[in-house]
């Protein structure tokens, strides 16, 4: 793994976890797939589902701010992973920081990897409970909404979410019963 670059930090609410600097994986590398990647120790977000009140399963997405690397597209909430964070830490951070979800409404279910040998991007699965609310988007949200999952792909998606949307879907399947 090379670090490609550091000086990027983010603002706003920090995670302290056991004793470490917070925000120490903040950086780019050049992954060997021969792409740049975000999180000098990996990265982490996470797929929250329900089923609506009409019966529909609904993933929870975030319209990315044009400004962010990927900007102006529809993914799952997530970012790099500090080097003292578990994988589900990690997530759930990025949940809170970004959408202001609160961990104790989540309950985290699987977990899938989008392994490139020297870089990886963990998702976790997590069941939304009904008090789930995301009302506090930070600047790398433009729009947060619950979108049916037989309609994620009519949405512009993050070129590395669309390219594991149906491995997701997949993972998805198999721990609840598709609708």
């Amino acid at each position: 793994m090379t670090i490609v670059d550091e000086s990027h930090a983010l603002c706003g609410w920090m995670w302290q976890s056991r004793d470490m600097a917070a925000r120490d994986g903040d950086g780019w590398i050049q992954c060997q797939c021969g792409s740049k990647h975000w999180g000098k120790f990996g990265a982490a977000g996470i797929l929250i589902f329900r089923d609506s009140a009409d019966g529909k399963r609904e993933i929870f997405l975030q319209h990315r701010a044009p400004w962010v690397h990927n900007g102006d597209t529809w993914g799952i909430p997530g970012g790099a992973r500090d080097s003292h964070e578990t994988v589900t830490e990690a997530a759930l951070r990025e949940a809170f920081e970004e959408t202001g979800i609160k961990s104790e409404h989540l309950k985290p279910l699987a977990l899938f990897s989008d392994d490139h040998g020297d870089w990886r991007y963990d998702t976790v699965l997590a069941s939304a409970a009904p008090e789930m609310s995301a009302d506090s988007p930070n600047d790398e949200s433009q729009e947060m909404r619950w979108v049916a999952v037989n309609e994620v792909t009519l949405l512009g998606l993050h070129p590395s979410f669309a390219k594991t949307w149906s491995d997701l879907r997949q993972v998805l399947n198999n721990l609840v019963a598709p609708l």
